[in-house]
């Protein structure tokens, strides 16, 4: 319910409005009294409440089967150039609506798709003055909502620049919060911080919650096309407010109106295992725009970029050079006979020699150099049935990166490589876009400039059939329904960070990003690293078991083998996992999990009946069960399983590794051992009808 604020009680309005004015489960407030709108998802799990205090401003409220998950939260909008849309509003609603359809994902975590919800549109109109109009719109799923602000022609507002988007999000119960500190120089590259949600500072989205009774909320946003990446600012107590990432001028984000802002989202379950499973984001983005989008095939790869990391092998050219002609023939030749799709050259092209961090201006997308001879390269991969994975590093130079995007993407093309791997590395707010001016200008990667930027890449690249995977990203929002090409993403730590001279990721990573950054969308990890031995001072915190699990609990359409090539020809018995484990999925399910502890994941693939299974725990040895109740009934299956080893460790023994069979049915149930810091693979192969 509302808070006190509100003038009319719900129950009050109810009894003074005529019969006709109420809808469903809507309350309306007749055009300028204070009222409150109603409105709940199709099974009544979550209901909202909108309405005005008596200084009219606007507010709503989330509960979920009558518990309060969102306590009275404001919404609305400073302007730059016009009074704030703040206060001084009438709420009105139109009846809801139901809708439910199933679509289909071209590629994805499961292929089917169910899109149920009721929508809600609600009308705040301000009573006198300009008397400017913004509607409210929500979709209220069982398992969490989105909504979002769409403004209509008016003779009063036709430009929209928002100094300060006023939404809120107040968790009604003290808790725990996962999260990324925004606005800092590594822009999504941050471990996460567990603290309890009233020591939040300015957080990423998404940002993950449970409260003290044990229900899970994440907090993020679906459709993120033209406009400023949302932070979250913690007010008090556990109070968050809308923190817009910085804009080209004085204003955030600059609209012409109509105009709709992102959808402002709220995954809400009982479990951590729920928000896995959740399809909100996906669902609140429009859908598929390219049509056939068949010249992509999910794939795993190989490539020339572990050994950079580890300083084997430079970027740049010289003695060390990586991306040679031989080095490139020898890696498609390994992928040819291993069954991988794709190999990923790095440092191939001119541009990399200098101060290329954050600069980006010698950079040539379509030159490579001396010693890599692209034309006998692209043959080479055509002959053994080998993509190339384009590599376009841009050191965070947007604008010079346009200046060459056709020619980038039409040589591609030529060479039938479907598949380019971006990098924007620069400090947070040194992007460089082109201004109103048309010269560079200096940006967050996070802000609207980076937007319209990386949604012209899709749709360039999508015109060549090049599907494109960025690093140091904007966010990911769900826009891979509307744009297929947006195939996956960096976006967080990922595993290079365990190569450096420095501390690298921690056992708890892996199970702190499922339950947050991934809930955003697919990311590109790089797992399947044999050789623990790194720049880094301890190593990898894994085991090989664990390392094998990631390719089933990171979801991504693109998989990459990321260790040296001669780590896999010495251990062919683990790396046949990653042979055989496939990328594209007809169905996901968690089966457990707590955030930064565990979790264990199944994937069905979506060309055939084989099931695999990937789970992961923190530096705490585990024993998890998983019933195998999502297999076939009446079918048996052979368990390929790849286990840590007694002896296994992420301090010590990492390598230690059992793999064995076994025969199992779907009424079985499997007592995983994990190691600390380890994991487990298993692969389901049907061989026959359970034995009566």
């Amino acid at each position: 319910m509302l808070t006190r604020r509100f003038l009319v009680s719900s129950a009050a309005l109810l009894a003074a409005l005529p019969g006709s004015a109420i809808a469903k489960d809507v309350l309306q407030a007749p055009a300028g009294s204070v009222g409150v709108a109603r409105a709940s998802s199709p099974n009544g799990v979550l209901t909202v409440e909108v309405g005005v205090t008596g200084e009219g401003r606007p507010e709503y409220t989330i509960t979920r089967l009558g518990r309060p998950v969102i306590a009275a939260s404001r919404l609305g909008f400073i302007l730059t150039d016009a009074p704030k849309l703040e206060r001084n509003f009438a709420v009105t609603a139109e009846a809801p609506t139901q809708h439910d359809d199933t679509w289909e994902q071209p590629w994805g975590e499961r292929r089917f798709v169910r899109n149920r919800y009721t929508e809600f549109r609600v009308h705040l109109t301000e009573k006198f003055g300009l008397q400017r109009r913004v509607d409210v719109v929500f979709r209220l799923y069982d398992d969490g909502l989105g909504f979002r602000y769409e403004f209509p022609e008016q003779p009063n507002l036709t430009a929209l620049n928002i100094g300060e988007e006023l939404t809120e999000f107040a968790v009604a119960d003290p808790g725990t919060a996962w999260w990324i500190p925004a606005f800092e120089w590594n822009r999504e590259e941050y471990l996460y911080n567990r603290t309890a949600i009233d020591q939040v500072g300015v957080a990423q989205t998404p940002l993950t919650v449970r409260t003290n009774d044990g229900l899970h909320v994440s907090i993020h946003e679906a459709a993120l096309v033209d406009y400023s990446g949302m932070n979250l600012r913690r007010v008090e107590h556990g109070r968050f407010k809308a923190a817009l990432t910085p804009g080209l001028s004085n204003a955030v984000v600059e609209l012409a109106v109509p105009c709709t802002t992102p959808w402002r989202t709220l995954q809400i379950s009982d479990s951590a295992a729920g928000l896995v499973d959740s399809s909100l984001i996906l669902n609140l983005n429009e859908p598929n725009k390219l049509g056939d989008v068949s010249w992509f095939k999910p794939m795993k790869y190989v490539g020339i970029w572990w050994e950079m990391h580890l300083e084997l092998k430079t970027w740049g050219s010289g003695p060390k050079h990586g991306a040679t002609t031989e080095n490139a023939i020898r890696h498609i030749d390994f992928a040819a006979e291993h069954g991988f799709g794709g190999v990923l050259i790095e440092g191939w092209n001119v541009g990399w020699d200098g101060d290329w961090f954050g600069n980006g201006w010698d950079y040539s997308f379509t030159q490579p150099y001396p010693d890599f001879d692209i034309e006998r390269i692209a043959a080479h991969a055509r002959s053994k049935g080998v993509e190339i994975i384009g590599h376009h590093e841009t050191g965070g130079n947007a604008f010079h990166y346009e200046q060459q995007l056709d020619p980038a993407f039409a040589q591609m093309q030529r060479f039938g490589w479907h598949s380019v791997k971006t990098g924007y590395v620069a400090d947070a707010g040194g992007a460089r876009v082109r201004g109103a001016d048309g010269q560079p200008r200096l940006a967050w990667h996070e802000g609207q400039a980076m937007a319209q930027h990386h949604l012209r890449v899709a749709q360039t690249a999508a015109r060549y059939h090049v599907a494109v995977n960025p690093h140091e990203p904007h966010k990911d929002t769900g826009l891979r329904r509307t744009y297929p090409n947006m195939i996956t993403r960096e976006g967080a730590r990922g595993m290079e960070f365990s190569a450096w001279g420095q501390p690298g990721n921690p056992p708890e990573h892996e199970a702190n990003l499922v339950f947050t950054r991934l809930l955003a969308g697919p990311m590109d990890y790089t797992p399947g690293v044999f050789g623990m031995e790194t720049r880094s001072p301890d190593g990898i915190a894994t085991t090989w078991a664990k390392q094998l699990a990631l390719y089933v609990v990171i979801y991504s359409p693109i998989q990459m083998a990321a260790d040296l090539l001669v780590n896999y020809e010495a251990n062919p018995e683990p790396f046949q996992f990653i042979k055989d484990v496939p990328v594209d999925w007809a169905e996901s399910h968690t089966l457990n999990g707590e955030i930064g502890d565990y979790v264990t994941i199944v994937r069905k693939d979506r060309n055939s009946d084989v099931w695999c299974l990937g789970a992961v725990t923190d530096e705490h040895p585990r024993v998890l069960q998983a019933p195998l109740s999502f297999l076939d009934a009446g079918r048996r299956y052979r368990a390929e399983i790849y286990r840590d080893g007694p002896n296994a460790d992420w301090k010590g023994r990492r390598e230690d590794i059992v793999i064995e069979q076994r025969e199992v049915t779907a009424a079985d149930t499997l007592s995983l051992q994990l190691a600390p810091g380890g994991g487990q693979a298993i692969r389901f192969v049907p061989v026959g009808r359970a034995r009566r």
